[in-house]
């Protein structure tokens, strides 16, 4: 080990210089093993205030313990709670019950170690020896760090106090039958909502810490024995490869780890909902949160799984079934609607009835645009108050979204500039958009209107035909996490159309899907298929 470099910091205090040897740093000495800590508690102290002289959030307070040795404790306001600190921390160590005694039986002074055990009744602590160890536990695990005279160690003790907001039901994923709780920013308190409902010591945690400023943790999650070790590995390698200044959001994340970042179609689904990564993971698939982010990523999925909602587990499967046929029939109004009126009022007048079409040719003669500028007119004005109802308060958001749409609907009509049927295709697309559960589907549904309305202007009934062949197409060449994103459709797998486009019965459902599922295929016994029915006595006792 090369040996210390000492040079001469002159820090002012008071009118007061300080002259102290200076640790050498890496960049400086090209010595790249930590600097350890050293005995003389000024020293550390020094070094430390001058790596902290540009945070006044980060408190240094100095006092003495009970043998008479001066000590500090360095901390973070507003990320520690001060009655811990002062009750389980500062009180015993300055006038411990037993103190005199102790100072007897050892005339030497405590080391740390014994003053901690015996005195600190906080839970967590951990002995820092490096320089390096000392300003992360700071900063990063927002610690209480504890220096003292003649110990060539510190103590970092767990005294953290977030500001968090509790847990609360999601807003963007509300259910009628279901689980009310939802993750919070806070990743500690996530993982808890895991674990809770996963008892199991196969339920696995890998922590990270990505962003070179913000540290910010990322907990990738998984169940052994169930989730493939090939997909674990792809999942921790995009991890590891993410090199950036921070992390804000799990939005950083799903951007930074999909496998077609030039897809307008989500590739990592997102949700605030515990209930629905549990079911995930208990299907093979993995889970990644991001400490400041309430919303959990979860890889691989498909297409037909941002078409489910969690409630479709809660009920029955018939009901569950009925509401996915709505939510199908609706995903093609969504989508369809628009172009197809433009599409067939420009060029196939033919296919309307003649009532229908004299009715529309009626409400249209007064128009001066042709139907597909018509049509981007309300389309492009309807965005634009939904925008408006997302980024307003709450409190008259929605009121303006509606009563906005009435109001602007109904005046355009009047004046002439749009015909009345075109304000009916924009407001049953608009609640068709609606009936998605998935939001980050739902807007990509809403891009492609815009194309799709274009080419129908222009070609006609040809050119949907020619969006919705080039759409497969993507679709069928996307991936996500490695997994075909239209399965089990394509490839096509019989047992997993049991939880499809339709849900069979739970007892039904024996197997786990093919592509995610394959390290433990099975998820139930032939008995709990064999319990749903009475044996032949005891039904006809009934």
């Amino acid at each position: 080990m090369a040996s210390r470099k000492r040079t001469t910091i002159k820090l002012s205090t008071k009118g007061t210089i300080l002259h102290a040897p200076q640790p050498p740093i890496e960049a400086q000495s090209g010595d790249s093993s930590p600097m350890r800590l050293s005995e003389r508690l000024d020293v550390n102290l020094t070094y430390l205030k001058s790596i902290f002289a540009n945070a006044s959030d980060i408190h240094f307070r100095e006092f003495r313990i009970f043998d008479g040795r001066p000590a500090a404790i360095i901390y973070i306001q507003g990320l520690t709670d001060k009655a811990e600190i002062d009750d389980n921390l500062l009180r015993p160590l300055a006038q411990p019950n037993h103190a005199v005694d102790r100072v007897i039986e050892h005339p030497h002074r405590l080391p740390l170690g014994v003053l901690f055990e015996e005195y600190v009744h906080i839970a967590g602590a951990k002995q820092v020896a490096t320089l390096q160890e000392a300003i992360k536990m700071v900063i990063e695990e927002t610690n209480v760090l504890l220096l003292v005279e003649d110990e060539p160690v510190a103590l970092a003790v767990s005294a953290a106090k977030s500001p968090d907001r509790a847990v609360e039901e999601p807003n963007t994923e509300a259910v009628i039958r279901g689980p009310r709780q939802g993750f919070n920013e806070n990743i500690q308190t996530s993982l808890a909502l895991l674990r809770t409902r996963i008892r199991s010591t196969a339920f696995c945690v890998e922590s990270f810490d990505l962003g070179r400023y913000t540290k910010t943790t990322v907990a990738l999650c998984y169940i052994d024995g169930i989730a493939s070790s090939n997909l674990v590995d792809e999942i921790r390698s995009r991890l590891k490869r993410i090199d950036i200044d921070g992390i804000i959001d799990s939005g950083y994340i799903e951007e930074l780890i999909e496998d077609s970042p030039h897809s307008p179609f989500p590739q990592i689904q997102n949700t605030e909902r515990p209930d629905v990564v549990v079911s995930q993971l208990l299907e093979g698939k993995v889970a990644i949160l991001a400490n400041g982010s309430p919303f959990a990523l979860i890889l691989p999925i498909n297409f037909w799984g941002l078409m489910q909602a969690s409630e479709d587990y809660y009920e029955r499967y018939m009901i569950a079934n009925a509401i996915r046929a709505l939510r199908f029939i609706f995903l093609f109004i969504n989508l369809y609607l628009p172009s197809l009126y433009v599409a067939i009022t420009t060029f196939h007048q033919e296919m309307l009835p003649t009532k229908a079409l004299l009715s529309i040719a009626a409400a249209r003669e007064v128009t001066p645009f042709p139907a597909v500028v018509e049509a981007l007119i309300m389309e492009i004005t309807f965005e634009a108050l939904r925008e408006a109802g997302v980024r307003l308060p709450k409190t008259v958001g929605s009121a303006i979204s509606i009563v906005g749409a009435l109001v602007i609907g109904q005046a355009a009509v009047q004046a002439g500039i749009v015909s009345a049927p075109m304000v009916i295709v924009v407001s049953i697309t608009g609640i068709g958009s609606f009936v998605i559960p998935r939001y980050n589907l739902a807007i990509t549904l809403r891009m492609l209107r815009f194309p799709m309305i274009l080419l129908a202007g222009t070609l006609g009934l040809f050119g949907i035909v020619v969006t919705t062949l080039a759409v497969i197409i993507h679709l069928s060449s996307l991936r996500s996490a490695g997994i075909p994103y239209l399965s089990p459709v394509i490839p096509f797998h019989w047992r997993d159309m049991k939880d499809a486009i339709v849900r069979a019965p739970r007892w039904a459902m024996q197997q786990r899907p093919a592509e995610s599922g394959k390290a433990n295929p099975r998820r139930e016994s032939n008995a709990t298929r064999k319990s749903r029915r009475l044996p032949s006595r005891q039904r006809a006792r009934s």
